[in-house]
């Protein structure tokens, strides 16, 4: 762990993150985290907090952040196709090994829809692939 802390943190939310200054130079010795900013990465937006103006660097930190957090979000949304695709096999092993016939009973249904709903998607998404192509 170093001993220094970063001049700024960012308490990640749902659609981006609150942005604070780290202040650790008073006379207490103490970390202070004085609020400056709020961000959505959905839209870009970042917004000062109360009567804080942004400064060039503080903005440039907060962008530099959000095209970090969009990479991190990114790989993620990956990882996670990849894990459902095991995920599946795994599914269609118990089904065809492991399962009673109550618990097919329960979950087919749910499954059958979901993978249909599944299929048209993919379907839909590769044939317009497909004629962009072609074009």
């Amino acid at each position: 762990m170093t001993s220094e802390l970063p001049e700024f943190y960012f308490r990640v939310r749902e659609n981006g993150a609150t942005v604070f200054r780290v202040d650790t130079q008073n006379r207490q010795r103490r970390i202070d985290m004085n609020q400056i900013a709020v961000v959505n990465i959905r839209n870009g937006e970042i917004k000062p907090h109360g009567n804080h103006s942004l400064t060039d660097q503080e903005e440039a930190v907060i962008r530099d952040w959000m095209e970090e957090r969009l990479t991190v979000l990114s790989t993620r949304d990956m990882d996670d196709i990849y894990r459902a695709v095991d995920y599946l096999n795994l599914t269609t092993q118990w089904a065809q090994s492991r399962a009673s016939e109550e618990q097919l009973e329960d979950v087919t249904d749910a499954l059958l829809l979901a993978m249909h709903d599944l299929r048209s998607v993919l379907v839909r998404k590769k044939a317009d692939r497909l004629m962009k192509v072609r074009k």
